[in-house]
């Protein structure tokens, strides 16, 4: 974990060494993560999770998946859906030794067992070892970046979730009643996204959106992609479809549309390709304003595949590697991305 939140500064180290300067930093994202059946004995015994991805996640300055599971106890399963995860507040601290910085809970399971237990949600934040984005007391909360010092550079993050459904309804963030951020509206995102840009040298969101079980990105989700590129999003990033769908850049900005399952109990077929996305900022381009080229020098797609366990371990090289980078490329080309900077 090498960023530190602006909003929890550390006190200097007059006995430290100076860091050299930095040409680049790298910033690493990985998708849907919960601790549901067999899952769950990750949270008594995580060296597993741990072990999978200290050379990916672990390595990253700042790495990010996103949450999608309740946190807390009690409550009830929010009538009309099908599926619904719940896990305890340690989740944050099991996530945080896996060396993860900061997690989303702006999807469409982030409220599966209600008020009270959301609450508890909130209530954890202030203690918690990393930072949650994309939830909050009221939307203003909802929408407020996290802000990070990633090795001087400033990196602003923001979440939503374009999914129509239950939680969106009933669960979303408004001026006075707590839940998630929600783009089914795009107002208060793109906003956030223009005041962000405007006082950080990177700003990176992460969505919810698209279509489930599909490897290629909908008119919707590249639509919204491209406005919010136009507001000075640097880095899009998303989940939904529990499927990889490729990335690459759109004009200046990188966009990944669909990032898989990660830690997930389902690994049966496609719902086991999964991997790491690490991109590199060029320090120089992000602290330079207005950004007239892509801050993201390069994307680099590490390919996995989730174990009976729900871990996510490392593709050896062979067929299965190369079948899961081959369907990477082909979902970039699909959704219209290039893999150079425009």
């Amino acid at each position: 974990m090498a960023g530190v939140p602006t909003t929890a500064p550390t006190a200097p180290n007059p006995t430290a060494a100076p860091e050299s300067p930095r040409d680049r930093i790298t910033l690493a994202f990985a998708g849907d993560v919960h601790f549901e059946r067999q899952v769950r004995g990750l949270l008594d015994r995580p060296e597993p999770l741990t072990t999978a991805v200290r050379d990916t996640l672990g390595r990253a300055d700042f790495a990010m998946v996103n949450l999608e599971t309740a946190l807390g106890t009690g409550g009830a399963p929010l009538p009309g859906k099908d599926f619904t995860f719940r896990a305890p507040v340690t989740t944050l601290a099991t996530l945080a030794g896996a060396g993860v910085d900061a997690v989303s809970m702006a999807n469409n399971h982030a409220a599966d067992f209600g008020d009270a237990v959301f609450a508890q949600t909130l209530a954890a934040r202030r203690d918690a070892p990393i930072p949650i984005v994309g939830i909050g007391r009221d939307e203003a909360e909802a929408f407020t970046p996290l802000r990070v010092d990633v090795h001087g550079v400033s990196v602003a993050v923001l979440a939503s979730s374009q999914i129509r459904d239950v939680t969106s309804k009933e669960h979303a963030a408004r001026p006075g009643s707590p839940g998630i951020a929600t783009n089914l509206d795009p107002g208060p995102l793109r906003r956030a996204v223009r005041a962000a840009a405007a006082t950080s040298d990177v700003v990176v969101v992460m969505l919810h959106w698209g279509a489930q079980y599909t490897s290629c990105a909908d008119d919707l989700q590249r639509e919204t992609a491209r406005l919010l590129a136009a507001d000075g999003a640097d880095v899009i990033v998303g989940g939904h479809a529990h499927r990889p769908q490729g990335s690459g850049w759109s004009g200046r900005s990188y966009v990944a549309y669909g990032l898989g399952n990660f830690v997930w109990y389902n690994n049966d077929g496609p719902a086991a390709d999964t991997g790491v996305l690490t991109v590199s900022v060029d320090v120089a381009a992000a602290r330079s304003r207005p950004h007239t080229r892509s801050v993201v020098s390069s994307g680099t797609w590490s390919p996995m595949v989730i174990g009976s366990d729900g871990v996510p371990r490392a593709a050896a090289p062979g067929a299965t590697r190369d079948r899961l980078l081959a369907g990477w490329d082909a979902a970039r080309r699909c959704a219209g991305l290039t893999a150079r900077p425009g």
